[in-house]
């Protein structure tokens, strides 16, 4: 329970939520249509419970996971 606390805290401030799970990318606008607890827990914890590895957060942008493509949209 701590770690699904932990990862919705990260959610604070955050309006683009950006999931990369191999080259499947889902994105969130938390602003306009956030998505349930369950949901959301479900995209930032990995199997083992923690945080999926790497998380970024860049202004109000917040990227779990790792897509080569995803990163040069968001970060040039």
């Amino acid at each position: 329970m701590f770690q699904e606390d932990a990862a919705l805290k990260l959610l604070d401030g955050i309006v683009d939520l950006y999931v990369a799970r191999g080259k499947k990318v889902t994105h969130f606008n938390l602003k306009k249509d956030r998505p349930d607890q369950e949901t959301l827990t479900s995209h930032l914890l990995g199997r083992s419970g923690t945080l999926r590895a790497p998380t970024f957060r860049k202004g109000k942008t917040l990227i779990v996971g790792f897509n080569a493509e995803l990163y040069d949209s968001v970060f040039n």
